[in-house]
C-alpha cells in the first residue's frame, strides 16, 4: 500500500506464504505515475527499509523490493541510475504518452530497455481488455532487442490486460526471450491471478525454464 496497492508488506507476505510462494517482489508505482501516488525517491528509500525488515520476520519466504518504473516519454526511466541499484529487481512501463506513433513509441521502450538496472518490462502493449487499444509498437523489434539485452518481457496475469498476447509470448520464447509471470496484485486476492497469466503462458507452449519466476 505505497503507492495504488491496499494490501500492507506483511498481509501481502503471508498470503503469498498460503500460496506457496517461494519469494515475493514488492514493485510500486514510481515518482512520475502521480495519479497511482508513486513514490518520490525518499519514500521509496523507507519502503526499501520496511521490505528488508519484514524479510528478516518470516523464515518461510524471501521479500524483495523493485520498483514498477515509469517509462518516460524520451525513454529515459523515473528514478536515478544510483537509486535503481539499491533495488532488487525493476520493472519499467509505459503509463502515459500512449499517442506516440510507432517508430517513437518502439524506440522509447527500447531505450529503456538499455538501462542495465530493468529486468522486465511490463505489460509492453498497454492494451486493458474491452476499455484500451495497444497503443502502437513494434512488437517484434522489442522482443529482438529484449533478446539482445537480456530483458525479460511481462505476461501480466490481470484479467483486464492478459499482456502479452499469446501470439507475441510465443514469438518471444521462439526468440530466446524470456518472461515473467506476475499478477500486478495490488491486494492478497489478486496475487491468486497468476493462474490466468499460466493459462496464456500454456496456450504458448510456454516451458518452465523460459519463466524468470519458476526460477529459484
Amino acid at each position: 500500500n505505497y503507492s495504488d496497492g491496499r494490501g500492507t508488506i506483511e498481509s501481502m507476505a503471508e498470503a503469498a506464504i498460503s500460496l506457496g510462494y517461494e519469494y515475493l517482489v514488492f514493485c510500486d508505482h514510481s515518482q512520475s505515475l502521480r495519479v497511482a501516488n508513486g513514490l518520490p525517491p525518499a519514500r521509496l528509500k523507507e519502503k526499501i527499509k520496511a521490505v528488508r525488515a519484514a524479510d528478516e520476520k518470516y523464515g518461510e519466504i524471501r521479500l524483495l523490493c523493485g520498483s514498477e518504473v515509469d517509462i518516460l516519454k524520451d525513454g529515459s526511466l523515473d528514478y536515478e541510475d544510483d537509486l535503481l541499484a539499491e533495488l532488487d529487481f525493476v520493472v519499467a512501463s509505459v503509463h502515459t504518452s500512449f499517442q506516440l506513433k510507432e517508430k517513437e513509441m518502439t524506440e522509447r521502450i527500447v531505450r529503456a530497455m538499455n538501462n542495465p538496472h530493468v529486468r522486465t518490462v511490463g505489460h509492453p502493449t498497454g492494451r486493458i481488455l474491452n476499455r484500451r487499444e495497444p497503443y502502437e509498437v513494434d512488437v517484434s523489434h522489442l522482443i529482438l532487442e529484449a533478446k539482445a539485452t537480456n530483458t525479460a518481457l511481462e505476461l501480466n496475469s490481470y484479467p483486464d490486460r492478459l499482456d502479452l498476447a499469446v501470439p507475441y509470448v510465443r514469438e518471444a520464447i521462439n526468440a530466446g526471450v524470456r518472461i515473467t509471470i506476475d499478477t500486478d496484485a495490488h491486494d492478497e486476492t489478486a496475487l491468486g491471478f497468476a493462474k490466468f497469466g499460466v493459462t496464456q503462458a500454456r496456450r504458448a507452449w510456454v516451458e518452465k525454464s523460459s519463466v524468470i519466476n519458476c526460477l529459484p
